[in-house]
């Protein structure tokens, strides 16, 4: 067994442990950013945690109406930009905390105004030390390249942050009875997706609102863990260009995750199915066309995490039967230096 397929697994465990340590540290953390006036969001991140902070991004947007957007880290450490950014909040994320330009951007943001918050797997580093407020994301150390548990570990993290911001009740709720649907989707290991996709070289990967960061996400990890050349699109984007690259059996995977977004995805397999394509479409039970299933959410802002936590099972298995060591992908490091 890898360490990766290790760390996916005990997922639910760590998010229960996060959901627990935390709550003190989320009611306060609410009870500021209700009393703070502020007007948007930038965010702060680099690979997994970019993908993670989109979907923070996507729940800030929904749920406040304020908009949020990733900070192009080169304004910081290229540009050298003067930012003027009062009511903003500088959400940086990410699973060391030690990646010099995220470092670097926080703190000018941080100059400029900002509200600094940190979303961190390591409280000891340079990351947590410079923020206003710090989330411990209670992952444990993850010794896998790859991240697995630190992704999920953010997801929840965020919808936390939200629920207890916005102090949404039904979402407080589902994110309690998280951990239990998570280890659901532990025992769903789409295994039909291993030997559907173990002699491809490239692949597109589709979701969209929510599930569009872990489409993000999962298209990573086919390249970093498989040497599989995916991209990922929106649902409505793909229809805008790349629609053309989907001819007959073409790859596609469909995260199709419960949610106002599902219906579009699922006619969308339709229409590749129709063309020939190799569409594999991951949906909840209630999909009766679905090759994967998704485990049952307990709120749809959630279902993302349940499609995640099975994919994961899924490309480690993928990355070990066509050769590869998911632990350690070849260039890659866990901490990267990027300035």
């Amino acid at each position: 067994m890898s360490l990766m397929r290790d760390e996916a697994l005990s997922a639910p465990q760590r998010i229960a442990e996060q959901w627990r340590v935390n709550r003190d540290t989320m009611t306060q953390l609410g009870e500021v950013l209700r009393h703070r006036p502020l007007h948007d969001a930038m965010t702060v991140a680099r690979g997994s945690s970019d993908h993670a902070a989109g979907y923070f991004a996507r729940l800030m947007m929904q749920m406040t109406g304020r908009p949020c957007a990733s900070l192009p880290l080169s304004l910081c450490t290229l540009d050298d930009t003067a930012w003027q950014v009062e009511h903003t909040l500088a959400l940086a994320v990410s699973q060391s905390g030690r990646s010099p330009d995220l470092v670097e951007a926080q703190k000018a943001l941080k100059g400029g105004g900002a509200l600094s918050l940190a979303m961190v797997n390591a409280v000891d580093s340079p990351l947590a030390h410079g923020a206003d407020h710090v989330i411990d994301l209670q992952a444990g150390e993850e010794k896998s390249v790859a991240a697995t548990k630190s992704f999920l570990a953010t997801l929840s993290a965020s919808a936390s942050v939200m629920a207890h911001w916005q102090q949404d009740r039904a979402l407080l709720e589902g994110l309690a009875a998280l951990p239990e649907s998570l280890a659901q989707a532990c025992r769903h290991e789409w295994h039909i997706g291993v030997d559907a996709l173990r002699d491809v070289d490239k692949l597109l990967v589709i979701g969209r609102g929510a599930g569009l960061p872990i489409a993000q996400e999962a298209a990573l990890k086919f390249k970093e863990t498989c040497v599989i050349q995916a991209e990922a699109f929106s649902g409505a984007e793909v229809q805008h260009g790349p629609m053309a690259l989907v001819g007959r059996d073409y790859p596609v995977l469909i995260l199709a995750p419960k949610g106002k977004a599902q219906k579009g995805l699922v006619d969308l397999a339709d229409t590749f199915r129709a063309r020939g394509a190799r569409v594999l479409l991951a949906a909840d039970a209630a999909v009766a066309s679905r090759d994967l299933t998704i485990a049952e959410a307990p709120h749809d802002a959630l279902a993302p995490l349940c499609a995640i936590q099975s994919f994961y099972l899924m490309i480690e298995a993928l990355s070990r039967v066509t050769g590869h060591d998911p632990d350690r992908p070849e260039f890659l490091n866990k901490v990267t230096q990027t300035r």
